[in-house]
């Protein structure tokens, strides 16, 4: 039975006021967890002096007073930071609520993954960071949008020695309302989708307008909250900021945040493709002047893991990822039931099929992903824990090393070393993510590294590879005996596999050439002198299946209308592109409400779509890898008898 009208307006109303409640306690607890500098009286009279081994770096028209320098170095001494941004006491209204939105005091310098953020007027950096960095501060104050990528930038490296401060005697002064093209460059600054914020912005304000004209009491009563939350988060007794606009913020509130939505939307919609994208159009329509049939091998018809003939087809679908042109086919064996695409790439076709999405032009948003990711990565590192402390990690397929840094808070005293194909994992070394990066295909290495690492990790790495299984092979001949062996995948049995079809994101075309069940997995360890001794299914579920849907059936129907390997856009193809997107939000909102609900299913039924792996190398003493002496880090043999990590005995192919 459907709710009357005003019942579903109602519901709305308190749905807009709790989420503003909410809101507005999780604001005003993290602004009162910012640190205050002290006040030091100031003995020099003018300019900022230079401590030794820090820089304090101002954005244009800020300036500071030599006590502010000489406390913050204090407070980064006393709590080991060696970034500091610094916030100004007088600290604008919506740039001071914007902030607390997207930082958390109480976890931001523990985050290893977390976005650098800061309020884009001065941050205290170590010189030895900006060596590191490859940053030279130049003569010129940088503009607060610069600053604000610098901080996100200087947090990679130093992942857990970053902090925010507020400075009472930094003014920041009364500054005009910024344009929408300087509003969406501090966005982009900070990693956010320009787009999509300023599309949730209006939305939001759309539905307060609608639940405040609609229903009397309810809708007033989110209204009047919404209007109110400047004050009851920013002002009252030991609050740490004093904004200078804080009297006039709640009355004029709405309108300011229309108009500077408004404006930043106008901004974007007038903004061309920047220079560099234009030079890659130009270098894409020279490449697939040849068509993408190059791009892939003659079809196989056997099954490259068990070698039967029993093919079907499981998916034809195009590039849902970056709309790329080409159409991709995965063929299931039914015999063992692996998937696999056939035909699958060319080394020429997966360059292509890579290049612009974990680095270059896709490269950030990557990033941005990858960094979201941190628990699951400490859950990964913490499958090991039963076995104690190991001091030789290998992490294969480490992009740019999110894993690594994770994994660091659980293992704090190992060596994590990264090989990938991309030029990623050099930046990982130079960030110190990983201690030593290697790069290049793994089996390259075989020779190279025999026997010396006790743990090796591959983590949603083997459905990228050509020959899983000679990567296999490799894993075995580089760990040292008694080591272990970890790998996550996607589970190609899920049953969101089947009922999203094309749009479960786990198919990941045309990047993922093999989709391995677990029983396979099994096998092929036994095979290769492997005990496994544990395997998860729920814990390794990943929250992203309906949230991956929707993304990926909005980028079908409205790609990147700036994507360089598409013929340029006209205003309709974009007007499409956002009116789709625009559409998009309220069904990601759904979305993530399922992935929540599907998640906790999921984990207590121990049924997901991904699976995890650990299994130890026989041929050495189980409870101590060669080359520690007298037990030190020793691996003791689980227990295989009960217990959450029992393993049972593979099942044969006729018993799956």
């Amino acid at each position: 039975m459907t709710p009357p009208p005003s019942r579903r307006v109602r519901w709305t109303s308190v749905a807009v006021l709790v989420a503003l409640g909410a809101g507005t306690v999780r604001s005003h607890r993290r602004l009162r967890a910012v640190p205050v500098l002290p006040t030091i009286p100031s003995t020099a009279s003018t300019g900022v002096p230079r401590a030794a081994g820090w820089r304090l770096l101002t954005a244009r028209g800020v300036e500071s007073d030599p006590a502010t320098f000489l406390a913050a170095c204090a407070h980064a001494d006393r709590e080991g930071l060696r970034v500091l941004d610094l916030l100004p006491g007088d600290l604008a209204v919506e740039r001071a609520l914007g902030l607390l939105r997207l930082v958390d005091p109480t976890r931001y310098g523990a985050d290893r993954l977390g976005e650098g953020r800061g309020a884009g007027f001065a941050v205290l950096v170590a010189e030895e960071v900006l060596t590191r960095a490859g940053v030279e501060p130049g003569d010129t104050p940088p503009e607060p949008a610069e600053l604000l990528a610098l901080v996100r930038r200087l947090k990679e490296y130093a992942p857990a020695a970053t902090g925010l401060a507020v400075a009472p005697a930094l003014r920041a002064g009364r500054r005009p309302e910024p344009t929408g093209a300087v509003r969406a460059a501090e966005l982009r600054a900070q990693g956010l989708p320009a787009g999509t914020v300023v599309a949730a912005q209006l939305a939001g304000l759309a539905v307060l307008a609608a639940v405040a004209a609609r229903q009397g009491r309810w809708g007033a009563a989110a209204a009047g909250l919404y209007w109110l939350q400047p004050y009851l988060v920013l002002a009252g007794p030991g609050a740490p900021l004093r904004p200078a606009d804080l009297a006039a913020a709640g009355a004029v509130r709405p309108a300011r945040a229309l108009g500077a939505a408004l404006r930043t939307a106008a901004d974007l919609a007038r903004t061309p493709p920047v220079a560099a994208d234009a030079d890659r159009a130009v270098a894409y329509r020279a490449e697939l002047a040849a068509g993408t049939d190059r791009f892939l091998e003659a079809r196989r018809p056997d099954c490259p893991w068990c070698g039967s003939g029993r093919l079907t087809v499981r998916l034809r679908v195009p590039d849902l990822l970056q709309g790329k042109p080409g159409r991709f086919v995965l063929e299931e064996c039914g015999e063992c039931g692996h998937v696999f695409q056939n035909p699958r790439l060319t080394l020429e076709g997966l360059e292509f099929y890579y290049r612009d999405f974990y680095d270059g032009r896709g490269g950030e948003s990557a990033g941005s992903v990858f960094g979201r990711l941190g628990d699951s990565y400490r859950k990964r590192a913490g499958m090991l824990e039963p076995y104690g402390e190991p001091t030789s990690w290998l992490d294969v397929g480490t992009g740019h090393g999110h894993f690594c840094n994770a994994a660091r808070a659980v293992w704090p005293h190992t060596r994590f070393d990264g090989l990938d194909m991309g030029d990623g994992v050099r930046d990982a070394e130079r960030r110190g993510w990983v201690d030593s990066g290697f790069q290049g295909q793994f089996p390259e290495f075989a020779a190279k590294l025999a026997g010396q690492y006790e743990v090796v990790s591959m983590y949603h790495y083997l459905e990228h590879t050509r020959d899983p299984l000679a990567e296999l092979d490799t894993a075995a001949a580089v760990l040292a005996p008694g080591g272990f062996l970890a790998i996550e995948l996607p589970d190609p049995r899920s049953r969101m596999a089947r009922l999203l079809g094309p749009a479960w994101l786990p198919w990941f075309q045309p990047q993922h050439q093999h989709l391995i069940p677990a029983a396979n997995l099994r096998e092929a360890l036994t095979g290769r002198g492997f005990t496994v001794l544990a395997e998860e299914h729920g814990p390794a579920h990943q929250g992203n299946d309906f949230v991956g849907a929707v993304a990926l059936t909005t980028t079908r129907l409205a790609p990147d209308p700036d994507r360089p390997w598409a013929p340029p856009a006209g205003p309709w193809r974009r007007a499409l592109a956002r009116a789709v997107r625009a559409a998009a939000l309220p069904c990601l909102a759904g979305a993530v409400v399922l992935d929540a609900v599907r998640t906790v299913a999921a984990r207590r039924m121990d049924g997901g779509n991904a699976y995890r792996m650990l299994a130890r190398k026989d041929g050495g003493d189980p409870y101590q890898v060669p080359g520690h002496a007298d037990g030190d880090h020793a691996f003791p043999m689980p227990a295989r008898a009960a217990g959450d990590h029992a393993y049972p005995k593979p099942a044969r192919r006729d018993e799956r």
